[in-house]
């Protein structure tokens, strides 16, 4: 590795959730559109799905649905709060001023 290499570690169900995830978003118009906008990030998305996906035997496995589930939901528990989406219903309805029939 030279001074210039960067090495990121994920975990085995990191890189599965990952893998999956690049691999249903790389050709879609919405990420397409998101990743045009800096064409530069476009080298190292390439890189890292590849690497992912030469790297992990899961992904031929025939099994591979389940231990993605596996891998997500044991993610998940870990993440307890973040990156839940807020329940926008509930705070529209707190700031909506009350009706004046």
């Amino acid at each position: 590795m030279t001074e210039d290499d960067f090495t990121i570690k994920l975990t085995r169900d990191q890189a599965l959730v990952l893998s999956d995830w690049l691999d249903r978003m790389i050709g879609t118009a919405e990420f397409d559109g998101l990743v045009d906008q800096d064409r530069a990030v476009w080298s190292p998305i390439y890189k890292v799905s590849g690497t992912l996906e030469t790297s992990l035997v899961e992904v031929f496995m025939p099994d591979y649905g389940a231990r993605l589930d596996a891998a997500r939901e044991r993610l998940l528990d870990t993440l307890g709060e973040v990156g839940r989406p807020c329940d926008r219903t509930a705070a529209e309805t707190a700031a909506k001023p009350p009706d004046s029939r």
